[in-house]
C-alpha cells in the first residue's frame, strides 16, 4: 500500500486539518445514526445491494461498521493504522465482488452529507471554509486507499496466473488492438473511396453527359 506519509503529502494534508476534523468529531457523532439511515436509503437506490446485504444480521454489523467508519473520519490520527484500516475494508468489498461504481457513488452522498451538515452550523467564513477543505482531503484520501485495493486485488489476481493462462491473456489483448487498428484502417479506406466517389460524380456531372439522376 502506499506509504501515508506519501499520501498526506500529496494531498497537502496538515496537522492543522487534522486537529479541525478532530474538533468536528462530536459534532459528526452526533449524526451518526442520521447518517447511517440515509446512507441506507441512498445504497438501497441502487437496485443490488440486497446481493450483498443479505440478512438482517448481515444489515446490522453493516450499519454498525458504517458509523463506526463515519465517526472515524473525524479522529483526528490519520497514520499507518488508520491507513491499514480502510485498507482493510476495501479488500472486504474486492472480496464479495462489490464493483467500485457503488464506492464511488456512495462517497458522493458522504461528501454531501457533510458539507451540507457543516453549512448548517456554521458561524465563521474563514473556519467554515477551512472546515470544507479539510473534509474533501480526507474524504478523497478514504477512497484513494479504498480504490487502491482494487487495483491492487486486480494485480494480484494477474499474478496469480499461470504463465499459459498470462500468455493467453496478453495475446488477446494484442489481438484486440490490432482488430482496433484494422477496423480505423477500413473506416479511413472507405471514407477516402466515397470522397473520390463524389468527386467522380461532381467531374461527371460538368464534364460528361452524365446527369444528376445517374450520378451524386
Amino acid at each position: 500500500m502506499q506509504q501515508y506519509t506519501t499520501l498526506k503529502t500529496h494531498y497537502r494534508f496538515t496537522d492543522e486539518e487534522a486537529l479541525i476534523l478532530k474538533n468536528l468529531q462530536p459534532q459528526m457523532e452526533e449524526l451518526g445514526n442520521q447518517f447511517v439511515d440515509e446512507f441506507y436509503d441512498y445504497i438501497w437506490g441502487f437496485g443490488t445491494t440486497a446481493q450483498f446485504l443479505k440478512n438482517k444480521e448481515i444489515i446490522a454489523y453493516h450499519r454498525e461498521k458504517i458509523r463506526e467508519w463515519f465517526i472515524n473520519l473525524f479522529n483526528g490520527k490519520y497514520d499507518m493504522t488508520y491507513y491499514m484500516y480502510l485498507y482493510k475494508i476495501g479488500e472486504v468489498h474486492v472480496k464479495i465482488g462489490l464493483p467500485t461504481h457503488y464506492v464511488n457513488s456512495a462517497f458522493t452522498f458522504v461528501r454531501t452529507f457533510i458539507i451540507k451538515s457543516v453549512e448548517e452550523n456554521f458561524n465563521d467564513r474563514e473556519q467554515y471554509l477551512r472546515e470544507i477543505n479539510a473534509i474533501e482531503k480526507i474524504i478523497d484520501m478514504n477512497l484513494d486507499v479504498l480504490t487502491s485495493s482494487y487495483r491492487e486485488g486486480e494485480l494480484s489476481k494477474f499474478l496469480s496466473l499461470s504463465k499459459v493462462e498470462k500468455n493467453i491473456l496478453t495475446s488477446l489483448k494484442k489481438f484486440n488492438s490490432y482488430i482496433n487498428y484494422f477496423l480505423a484502417g477500413a473506416l479511413a479506406l472507405v471514407a477516402f473511396f466515397a470522397i473520390g466517389l463524389f468527386v467522380y460524380d461532381v467531374y461527371l456531372l460538368f464534364f460528361s453527359d452524365v446527369g444528376i439522376e445517374k450520378g451524386i
